[in-house]
């Protein structure tokens, strides 16, 4: 069942993860950080059940707040039901070169979420899938698929989110070569 949480809870949790996240993962102010997010798992629900617009708007909030400490490009993941596609800003879908779908994440088909953050980025963008650098996954909403190809699980020190579990990721070139490669 669903619960009230106070709101500076989940603002501070993220804000714990996201700052850990971007240090650990060294994340500079190009590169993108997906966040995927079941509002309804934050307050103690189903996924995709309970879905809240309040716990939207503090992990919104914590998010950008953030972003004016550490630079990034935040991208917030929709639900399946847009098959996790992503809201993004204009100028950074443009910069990396993707190309815009037509839809309007809403609360039941993409979720509270991204519906939030596509109402309130700047020039809010829908794109069908990115590859970035770093995420944060609140409530098992399946990330990877965005993510580039070498991550490194992440653990930070703040494990769940109201009542949802966190999982999060940075991602490293890939090591190639034999015996001879030198990498630093």
């Amino acid at each position: 069942m669903a619960e009230q949480l106070h709101d500076s809870t989940v603002y501070e949790q993220v804000v714990t993860i996201l700052r850990e996240l971007l240090e650990r993962g060294q994340v500079s102010p190009e590169q993108m950080v997906v966040i995927g997010c079941s509002t309804s798992e934050v307050v103690g629900g189903q996924i995709g059940k309970a879905g809240t617009e309040q716990v939207a708007e503090q992990i919104f909030r914590a998010v950008f707040d953030v972003r004016r400490e550490r630079p990034f490009v935040p991208v917030f993941q929709c639900c399946e039901h847009l098959n996790r596609a992503l809201v993004l800003e204009q100028s950074s879908a443009l910069l990396y070169g993707y190309d815009p779908v037509s839809v309007v994440p809403v609360a039941k088909a993409g979720g509270a979420m991204a519906a939030y953050a596509y109402r309130h980025m700047s020039g809010a963008y829908v794109v069908e899938s990115v590859r970035a650098h770093a995420a944060i996954d609140i409530g098992d909403t399946l990330i990877g698929m965005h993510l580039r190809a070498v991550a490194v699980p992440f653990r930070p020190s703040v494990r769940v989110v109201g009542h949802a579990h966190v999982s999060a990721a940075f991602t490293r070139p890939k090591l190639i070569g034999g015996e001879r490669a030198v990498y630093q």
